[in-house]
């Protein structure tokens, strides 16, 4: 198989690569979240702060539990040069296919004031009390509809399928109809939100295969990986990224995009910071061009954000 190859080789390719490139100062990087969400007042309060001791420019935020879309795009109308407004997805309409999905997200999608999607749930691991076991597969009419209406906006859609909490066999049937659904709409960016939970040679398959699906690296990092169960993807060894991991980041550099996914109140403050901090080693380890497309430029093309 073609990828096989290319793992045969790819260590020397980026040996080749490494010797001839610039790595980034600090001083030339700044960071795109493409993807958190916020639950309450008092998080909104800290969240321009926190992106200002983090070095991050933008955050791409969507409303979960006790806040609104319209608290969202209240606030980024507040800070229309930090915070690019995401149409909510999450909740119990969705989760049990209600009318009343369908109808909100007709009303947000058909207003100006948002800029991008929310992930959508396709399949969600139990999180104890705080979030249920969600089983919507892609050819789902709540996932087609979604779709539709990203496409319209030409915005990317955001998959949220947790591959590693999978069973086998069902593991098999979101591959294919997430592989069918990309083949498909071959125009439209789909991302992977927490790299899919995938291997890196999964992720390595699907880009190769792929033209249109990218992976966002959210709670990847030790610290999300450290106070969690759940089987993420974790792409750090030390400070840095894994071997395996910096070999695919660098050859695919304009497929990955930053991104923490926080939420609750506990990963607004000094957890955020301390993912910020490992990303921020991360990136000075990698070549100057390699962490300027995942930490900002693929957020800026993908979602159409000026510099």
């Amino acid at each position: 198989m073609p990828h096989k190859k290319l793992l045969f080789v790819l260590p020397a390719i980026l040996l080749l690569y490494l010797a001839t490139s610039v790595i980034a100062e600090p001083t030339d990087l700044y960071f795109i979240d493409a993807h958190s969400q916020a639950d309450s007042e008092d998080v909104l309060q800290r969240v321009i702060p926190l992106m200002d001791q983090a070095g991050v420019r933008r955050t791409i935020l969507s409303a979960r539990q006790k806040l609104t879309s319209g608290d969202i795009t209240n606030f980024a109308e507040q800070h229309p040069d930090r915070i690019t407004a995401s149409v909510r997805t999450k909740g119990r309409d969705y989760e049990e296919n209600t009318n009343g999905y369908y109808r909100m997200l007709e009303s947000d999608m058909s207003s100006e004031k948002f800029g991008a999607i929310s992930e959508l749930l396709m399949y969600h691991a139990q999180k104890g009390k705080k979030a249920p076991e969600v089983v919507v597969y892609p050819d789902d009419n709540r996932v087609q509809t979604t779709l539709a209406l990203a496409k319209k906006k030409e915005w990317p859609l955001v998959v949220h399928i947790e591959f590693a909490s999978l069973a086998e066999d069902n593991k098999i049937k979101y591959m294919e109809q997430l592989e069918a659904m990309l083949t498909q709409n071959p125009g439209q960016p789909f991302v992977m939100i927490h790299m899919g939970q995938l291997r890196p040679v999964d992720v390595q398959r699907l880009i190769e295969s792929h033209q249109n699906i990218y992976f966002m690296t959210s709670h990847t990092n030790p610290v999300a990986i450290n106070k969690s169960n759940q089987p993420w993807a974790p792409m750090f060894e030390g400070d840095v990224l894994a071997p395996k991991w910096r070999e695919l980041v660098t050859l695919y550099r304009n497929r990955f995009i930053l991104a923490f996914d926080n939420v609750w109140s506990d990963q607004w403050g000094s957890f955020y910071l301390q993912e910020a901090e490992y990303w921020h080693k991360a990136f000075m380890a990698l070549p100057q061009d390699v962490s300027r497309a995942i930490a900002h430029e693929n957020a800026e093309r993908l979602w159409h954000i000026s510099k």
